[in-house]
């Protein structure tokens, strides 16, 4: 049953500053092995909510009633928390995915909403997948000629296709056959009547987390997610292992040729939660530890420190600590936006981040003040930050960026504009300094970066640790539906 209440998905963008930062497109959650699974991976998904907002899904599995599914659009708290829904979804087996879908793609629909399931010869299976496959339109085209009815316009239905046309044993190894197809990133958590599977692509762009909780286990994208059920960390998956839990057994497989991993590094700057942890690294810490390297490399005479909420406070308490110069929350965030500007005016649409975010005033008022935020991807909301700041009377005021110069777009599960929609790709930093008509502007380095997640010398170009082509265009795995559209790589060095 949909929701009683429209959901307009336009609105949800517009408010505020979610239109102009980078958005990870999915979350993952399965659980096996306890009673009324389904309502486990409801709580794991309002914990991964901020991976994705405008869709999620849940598949369970019960002898008695088999495999059921309910997709909804909105956020969890609205429609998974109804008893008269979770009594749908009996089982000691469930997974769960929320979704944020590609900026400026059409309207969102049910039937792109995940899980997907599809029933084999070999019984029922369901996939939930966080990452972007980069050669989805090339297996899509080949799939369609062979006779594969698609039934969304997900890149990750091809690997539902592409199982069933494999002609592997057990669900399990088809599963490891389709995503031998396929190109770019993916975590995957699935689940057939018996067995919860979890994959990482052999680079390990996106993350994945095993968990117990009671005799049960637990698949996550993220560490956070297994505290809200009591759950308790494991370890990662690692990047190429695919896990298959039966009952107290686990498998550990490693079915594709093994490479250098390159985690995406935007997770410690942004798309993770600060409570998260990530190869041992509390992301808090990480980001702390990014305000420091910042302040070390961009020092400026200030009366304050204060954060970009919420994303950007971690870092500046980091560069406060370090530059000796006071922290203070100058700008405050309106807790409780969202859903009720659902309809709103055009005139209060266009007061943009006003209705978000609000200026200290008495603290700010004749300071020189330095902001801190996490990314300048169009600059459009660092300009109208700005000027609120200085109409409620600051005398200067600074940008210090906790992540280098986004001048790229992202193909492996991010929602990133197009190139030449992104602020550094166009300007150099000075120029981005006088458009957003700042006293000064500074983005921490790269190797500042790579120092802050634990590389003490720095980015190694001839073989970087993580994934940053959003900075460096150095793309891991080549994107290549897009470059079959035009898209042209970095020149070589």
């Amino acid at each position: 049953m949909p929701p009683s209440h429209p959901f307009d998905f336009n609105a949800l963008r517009a408010h505020g500053t979610d239109d102009d930062k980078l958005h990870e497109e999915c979350g993952v959650f399965g659980v096996i092995g306890v009673d009324e699974a389904a309502n486990f991976v409801a709580l794991g998904l309002h914990a991964l909510q901020h991976r994705g907002q405008e869709a999620g899904g849940i598949v369970s599995y019960a002898p008695e009633q088999g495999f059921n599914s309910a997709r909804r659009f909105g956020y969890v708290r609205d429609n998974f928390t109804r008893a008269s829904l979770m009594e749908t979804l009996p089982g000691s087996i469930s997974i769960g995915h929320v979704r944020y879908s590609t900026h400026g793609a059409k309207a969102p629909v049910l039937r792109d909403v995940q899980p997907f399931f599809g029933e084999f010869s070999l019984g029922g299976a369901a996939i939930a997948h966080n990452g972007n496959i980069t050669n989805a339109e090339a297996l899509r085209r080949e799939l369609i000629e062979r006779g594969s009815i698609f039934q969304s316009n997900s890149d990750s239905e091809c690997i539902i296709h592409l199982m069933a046309r494999s002609f592997q044993r057990t669900i399990p190894d088809r599963m490891e056959d389709a995503l031998r197809r396929v190109e770019g990133a993916f975590s995957i958590v699935a689940m057939t009547r018996t067995k919860l599977i979890g994959v990482r692509d052999p680079l390990g762009v996106r993350p994945l987390v095993l968990g117990r909780v009671g005799d049960g286990w637990v698949l996550s994208s993220e560490t956070c997610a297994l505290d809200i059920i009591g759950a308790e960390l494991v370890r990662e998956v690692e990047p190429g292992e695919a896990v298959i839990i039966s009952g107290q057994s686990i498998e550990s497989h490693r079915p594709f040729r093994p490479t250098h991993p390159r985690f995406c590094i935007f997770e410690h700057v942004y798309f993770s939660r600060p409570d998260s942890i990530i190869g041992g690294r509390s992301v808090y810490e990480t980001r702390r530890q990014i305000g420091v390297e910042l302040a070390r490399e961009a020092p400026v005479d200030a009366d304050l420190v204060c954060p970009v909420p919420d994303s950007g406070t971690p870092a500046a308490i980091g560069f406060s600590q370090e530059s000796g110069i006071p922290y203070a929350m100058g700008i405050i965030r309106n807790q409780y936006m969202g859903r009720t500007f659902i309809e709103p005016t055009e005139q209060i649409r266009n007061m943009g981040v006003r209705l978000k975010l609000n200026v200290n005033r008495a603290l700010i008022k004749d300071k020189r003040v330095i902001l801190v935020d996490d990314s300048v991807v169009r600059g459009t909301t660092s300009r109208k930050i700005k000027e609120m700041i200085l109409d409620a009377g600051a005398a200067e005021v600074h940008f210090r960026i906790a992540s280098p110069p986004t001048a790229w777009p992202c193909f492996y599960g991010v929602d990133t504009p197009n190139r030449d929609k992104l602020l550094a790709a166009t300007m150099s930093e000075d120029e981005m300094c006088e458009y957003l008509a700042v006293d000064s502007l500074r983005f921490i380095s790269l190797d500042g970066l790579y120092r802050a997640v634990g590389e003490a010398k720095g980015r190694d170009k001839s073989c970087p640790q993580y994934c940053d082509a959003c900075f460096s265009g150095d793309y891991p795995v080549a994107p290549s539906d897009m470059i079959e559209k035009g898209f042209e790589l970095k020149a070589a060095e």
